[in-house]
């Protein structure tokens, strides 16, 4: 099982700069520890997706999440995407550890990071393989 870890700066972007229920989010891999990153995406100030080291994505299918729901209810706010499968065609993708998700719509600061999940070890895709990322049935995350 991955676990989920929320990039602080989320918190600050979610309010300022995101549109929840029309923005893009997409998933990002990474084989690289965050702490690794020359500039850490954890730290306050660096949550984007240009401090993470990309793998290419020539055999992955597409990374585009789908808004499942977005609604406060009692005053908890919970945001919810549809599993996503990615399936590797005409070759591997991987090896990747880290799986992020980002909102690919905001200019400034451009592709804010949401969280990543850290899936314990790296990860290899043979041409065929898929892998099921698959949200929390209460959401991705909830705020009160």
């Amino acid at each position: 099982m991955a676990s989920y870890v929320k990039i602080n700066d989320w918190v600050n972007n979610e309010g300022e700069v995101a549109d929840l229920d029309n923005d893009t989010f997409i998933v990002a891999l990474s084989n690289t520890a965050p702490a690794s990153e020359g500039t850490p995406p954890t730290g306050d100030g660096a949550g984007i997706i240009a401090n993470i080291t990309q793998i290419s994505y020539t055999n992955c299918s597409s990374r585009t999440l789908s808004l499942a729901s977005s609604a406060q209810t009692g005053g908890t706010y919970t945001i919810d995407f549809t599993d996503l499968t990615l399936t590797a065609s005409g070759g591997n993708v991987g090896p990747f550890r880290y799986v992020y998700i980002y909102d690919d719509t905001p200019t400034s600061p451009a592709d804010p990071l949401v969280c990543y999940f850290d899936y314990g070890s790296s990860i290899t895709l043979a041409s065929g393989e898929t892998l099921l990322i698959q949200f929390n049935a209460s959401g991705l995350y909830t705020k009160t």
